[in-house]
């Protein structure tokens, strides 16, 4: 695959993501990191595979570095206090930048403690995983999980650049990367019918690691965020439809308890369960359906109560004056926000999940 640049286009806080193969290896880095110092955040499955190409990009900063516990389990203000708890005991100045290494979860979490940090230091996010490439590493959502639910504890805070290294792909496991196909298949379903119909060709390739295919698909998905948070950074309109699926997805994690279905695969069934939601023409569902499964991805939501389901979607983010707002389909690649979902409809959905 040929190395792009991009631009999330945020006037004075604009920022590249370069996506490339190697990039670990060669890119330079202190141009970015502009202070004395750096604080590297990672986890325990990536830190032995990628912390070194890191801090040689670095050779001149005083790096320290947190490693924490691997799984959305640890997503928590105990772990952002451990980095805040390193930054000042480094005595991190307001140049100090953090450098998330690592999926979803640790981006999240890096990315809070950096916000809050002397209310705010410079942010890196160099994602190792197809969901964090794809998806969370873009567009300055940060925060953890809370017990009443996902992402309840957070800020936006954008980072000053996004370093995607499509080799860190060859390390992740098949269910990770299967994950990430979920957040792949959504931006295709919201935005982008031809990248869907793309998506239906060349979904064995993506399953095969092919680098072209892994290419491509993260370069149009990171176009596709780019340019609604450019359009919408906080979420007051549009960015609202980059959660189809994630309404439905955020209460499966809940309700299982956090860590125990992948992020990617509770999308993935969340977005069958918004698609029916929807009342798609059938063929449009049956193909959205068929994609996700053909991606080793759930279909189906786990048995669990429907009342769980129902308690943890009434804390969901996109409620407004105590409205319920889904993200649903007018066809595959067309998107709208609904906030008039009866309680009979919702309940027929939720019904799949009885135990």
């Amino acid at each position: 695959m040929t190395a792009t640049t991009l631009t999330v286009a945020l006037d004075e806080r604009s920022y590249p993501i370069h996506i490339g193969q190697g990039l670990l290896s060669s890119f330079d880095l202190a141009t970015v990191v502009t202070g004395p110092a750096a604080l590297i955040v990672t986890n325990d499955i990536v830190a032995p595979l990628y912390l070194s190409r890191v801090t040689a990009l670095l050779p001149d900063r005083d790096l320290q570095q947190v490693i924490l516990k691997d799984g959305e389990q640890h997503k928590t203000l105990q772990a952002v206090a451990g980095i805040l708890d390193a930054l000042a005991n480094a005595r991190a100045g307001r140049d100090t930048t953090v450098i998330a290494l690592g999926g979803g979860v640790v981006g999240d979490i890096a990315g809070f403690a950096a916000a809050c940090y002397m209310r705010g230091v410079p942010f890196i996010q160099v994602p190792t995983t197809l969901l964090a490439q794809v998806d969370s590493s873009v567009g300055g959502k940060t925060g953890v999980n809370h017990p009443r639910g996902k992402n309840l504890i957070g800020a936006f805070h954008q980072p000053r650049l996004v370093l995607i290294d499509t080799e860190t792909l060859s390390t992740l496991p098949d269910r990770e990367l299967s994950a990430g196909l979920a957040e792949v298949i959504k931006h295709a379903a919201i935005a982008d019918g031809e990248f869907f119909h793309w998506l239906e060709a060349n979904v064995d390739s993506l399953l095969k690691r092919n680098a072209d295919a892994l290419g491509y698909a993260i370069r149009r998905c990171c176009e596709i965020k780019a340019a609604v948070v450019a359009e919408d950074e906080r979420e007051s309109g549009k960015r609202a439809l980059l959660n189809f699926g994630h309404t439905f997805g955020h209460a499966i994690e809940n309700s299982l308890g956090y860590g125990e279905w992948l992020h990617g695969e509770a999308v993935a069934a969340g977005m069958v369960m918004a698609a029916e939601l929807s009342e798609l023409p059938g063929d449009a569902r049956q193909r959205l359906h068929n994609l996700i499964e053909r991606a080793g991805l759930p279909t189906e939501p786990p048995p669990v109560a429907a009342d769980k389901l129902r308690a943890a979607i009434g804390i969901d983010k996109k409620i407004i004056g105590k409205r319920l707002r889904f993200i649903l389909l007018r066809e595959l690649g067309e998107a709208f926000i609904d906030d008039n979902i009866s309680e009979d409809r919702l309940s027929r959905i939720l019904d799949h999940a009885k135990p």
